[in-house]
């Protein structure tokens, strides 16, 4: 797929629509673009092309970023129900920030809950370097959204120590702002707590095991592999800041994680908040999504409930497959596509087979690129940061897997996620 510039404004900003796709959704020659240059295939010479029925160019909101997607936005699409709230925001994710502790094993850690309980206290106690530090979980698709020039907004709790620190400085220089959750005086963080460690290990093989743990004041330690109970339990009610930010964007993006740091009542209003502003929710169960499934009564009714309520749903076929006991990714897909109330897209990840997307209109499918993959961790983050860029500016459908899949793979390429997922270059 060629990639084009469009004379956005007062610079050239990045574009990923070809000329075609710009045709198609009435791009060229509206008010934000006059020029397209770009390159024909992998290692093509440039082109430049002025559109003949170009007329005078406004200012475009994104040429004040370092990277940014020239897009067109339909804004009205996104004012939702309350048309006195403007979307101003692309993207807020929910929770589930952390510090990833990279490390390499000869081995991982058994299988047993006794072993691994015995493994956590270990790492606990290892006091890690800090050169093996990355920021982790939602902050990977964060930084992927920003890199790509969507304005993202995080929602979550940090300690106010050196783990806290580190992930508002790396947040802080990718242009990502967060936002405390906590209703009571909108903390972002308390001295009494610290932040979410999520110890990432690495056999020689290249597989992956993840233990993650939380410590609460007093140092009396709380491990989500381990504890049934939220993290953050005594939140029961989003802070007004917070509200007003989800009201402002275009997407709510969150994953099964959530379900470790709020109750499940909590994750239901946050929910209703959103469906009332219009916003559009994006989901992503991940590897709690079976550990849902045998949850509590409330956990299982709030995960259907999510399922149902979410615009885009985002999957690997063994989730899809869990969730539906469907072994058939494209049959998966659409019986989750039936079963959601507002659901207009589900996508299946395949990994080195690409991706698939199941709509009202059918099934597309986009191979994946073919590039020497170092480390998958973050691919999935990236993937769903393109995937909301394509849903906000209206891109066809095939467009924005390809474009997800590029991004997913160019983070492949590296080693690790946080700071190492795709730049734009890549």
């Amino acid at each position: 797929m060629s990639l084009h510039y469009h004379d956005c404004c007062i610079r050239k900003t990045r574009c990923i629509f070809t000329p075609e796709s710009c045709r198609q959704e009435g791009i060229l020659g509206s008010t934000r673009v006059k020029i397209v240059v770009g390159w024909e295939g992998s290692h093509g010479k440039p082109w430049k092309r002025e559109t003949s029925n170009a007329v005078k160019k406004k200012s475009c909101k994104y040429s004040s970023r370092k990277t940014a997607a020239a897009v067109l936005i339909n804004d009205d699409k996104f004012r939702g129900v309350s048309k006195s709230v403007l979307k101003t925001v692309d993207v807020v994710t929910l929770g589930n920030l952390c510090v990833d502790i990279v490390l390499n094993v000869p081995e991982l850690p058994p299988s047993s809950l006794e072993d691994r309980y015995q493994v956590m206290h270990q790492l606990v106690a290892s006091n890690p370097d800090k050169r093996y530090w990355e920021a982790g979980g939602n902050c990977n698709f964060a930084i992927a959204a920003a890199r790509i020039g969507l304005n993202c907004v995080t929602l979550g709790q940090v300690g106010n120590e050196k783990y806290g620190w580190f992930l508002r400085e790396v947040l802080e220089k990718e242009g990502v702002t967060i936002i405390g959750i906590d209703e009571n005086g909108e903390r972002l963080s308390s001295n009494n707590d610290e932040t979410v460690l999520c110890w990432v290990l690495v056999d020689p093989g290249r597989h992956h095991s993840f233990c993650r743990r939380r410590l609460f004041g007093g140092g009396i330690s709380s491990q989500f592999d381990f504890n049934k109970e939220p993290a953050f339990r005594w939140i029961s009610k989003l802070s007004a800041k917070a509200e007003g930010l989800i009201k402002q964007s275009k997407v709510l993006f969150c994953n099964g994680f959530l379900f470790d740091e709020l109750c499940p009542a909590v994750i239901a209003s946050i929910l209703e908040c959103a469906r009332d502003a219009g916003t559009a929710i994006f989901f992503d169960p991940g590897p709690r999504n079976d550990s849902l499934l045998r949850g509590t009564l409330e956990q299982q009714q709030t995960l259907r409930r999510i399922l149902s309520m979410s615009d885009v749903l985002l999957l690997t076929a063994d989730e899809a497959e869990s969730l539906t006991k469907i072994s058939n990714p494209v049959l998966a897909a659409q019986d989750l596509l039936q079963s959601g109330l507002i659901t207009k897209w589900v996508i299946i990840k395949l990994g080195s087979r690409g991706s698939l997307m199941v709509t009202s209109n059918g099934c597309h499918y986009t191979p994946a690129f073919k590039v020497d993959v170092a480390d998958t961790v973050g691919c999935g983050d990236s993937f769903a940061s393109a995937i909301v860029a394509g849903y906000i500016n209206s891109m066809p459908v095939i467009t924005t897997l390809a474009l997800a899949n590029a991004v997913g793979g160019a983070t492949a390429m590296g080693c690790g996620a946080g700071r190492n997922v795709a730049t734009f270059e890549k």
